[in-house]
């Protein structure tokens, strides 16, 4: 009698299992996308052109320079895009290239941080960014 209950319970769960793995719910609909046993894999993020822009080599050299300086290097401003993205005030595109859009995104960065509303760049952004 209990072989005859487990076999009913593990045909039925069986069933259920089949029907789980075809449901678009857990997995991607896209047919060409690798997977690994749980769903799809994870990929790293498309490099930004800036990833590759020249930079120094020593963070703390990044302080000695004005800000005029620094808005005129393309991979500050890529890390600086980031940042403000990552707070939600930037939402353009990560190309190294100061822009209306950072200025404003700037603006409103330092409205909100309680800061002189300038829309440059200035050492007090630098340091609510936690950027050199």
């Amino acid at each position: 009698m209990k072989k005859a209950i487990l076999i009913a319970l593990a045909t039925g769960l069986s069933g259920i299992l089949v029907q789980a793995s075809d449901d678009p719910f857990f997995h991607s609909t896209d047919p060409l996308a690798q997977r690994d046993e749980y769903g799809l894999l994870h990929q790293m993020p498309a490099p930004n052109s800036t990833d590759f822009a020249p930079r120094y080599c020593w963070r703390p050299l990044y302080y000695l320079e004005s800000d005029w300086k620094l808005i005129r290097q393309p991979a500050y401003v890529g890390a600086l895009q980031r940042d403000l993205r990552r707070l939600g005030y930037y939402c353009g595109p990560i190309n190294g290239v100061f822009s209306g859009e950072v200025s404003d995104a700037i603006a409103r960065l330092q409205k909100n941080c309680s800061m002189r509303v300038t829309g440059t760049l200035t050492v007090p952004v630098r340091r609510a960014l936690f950027l050199p």
